[in-house]
């Protein structure tokens, strides 16, 4: 990487990831506020529409969150009425997180998302597939990159 700075900000992806999340997220705050949803919230939805009755701790795992910060999620979205939480009969420690009718009916309106972002991103399908690619696998080498970085003694 030839870089005349290499601690320049606009050289370091930290901080372009942390733009463009925020830039994101702030787009999709206009098409989703129709449904009622925070982004937040919108991708506790998803997960529950490809996968209803996860565990808090499955749905939490899904989402890459501690179940403490899903949790308040899943409780506003209780409120609105989208989802149930139940306790395990078998095992009172596992809540269970499903659908209700509404939530159900909520995905029929929620498929307009994706093709709405896409003109507001003014990006094609496959090039948002191709960035979606290239996340994941930085996701995954961030989080294999977990280990202490060593420190080195001052020359």
């Amino acid at each position: 990487m030839d870089i005349d700075d290499p601690l320049a900000l606009e050289h370091q992806v930290c901080f372009a990831l942390a733009v463009a999340a925020r830039s994101v997220v702030a787009a999709y705050r206009p098409v989703l506020e129709p449904l009622g949803l925070s982004h937040p919230q919108y991708l506790v939805m998803l997960s529950l529409w490809e996968n209803d009755g996860q565990s808090l701790k499955d749905l939490s795992a899904a989402l890459h969150l501690e179940p403490a910060t899903a949790s308040p999620l899943v409780k506003r979205l209780e409120a609105l009425g989208l989802v149930l939480r139940e306790r395990s009969a078998s095992d009172e420690r596992t809540l269970t997180i499903s659908l209700t009718d509404a939530g159900h009916d909520l995905r029929a309106r929620a498929l307009e998302v994706p093709v709405t972002m896409l003109e507001r991103l003014g990006m094609t399908a496959s090039e948002l597939l191709e960035a979606n690619a290239f996340l994941h696998r930085l996701i995954s080498s961030a989080q294999k990159a977990t280990d202490p970085v060593p420190t080195r003694s001052p020359a």
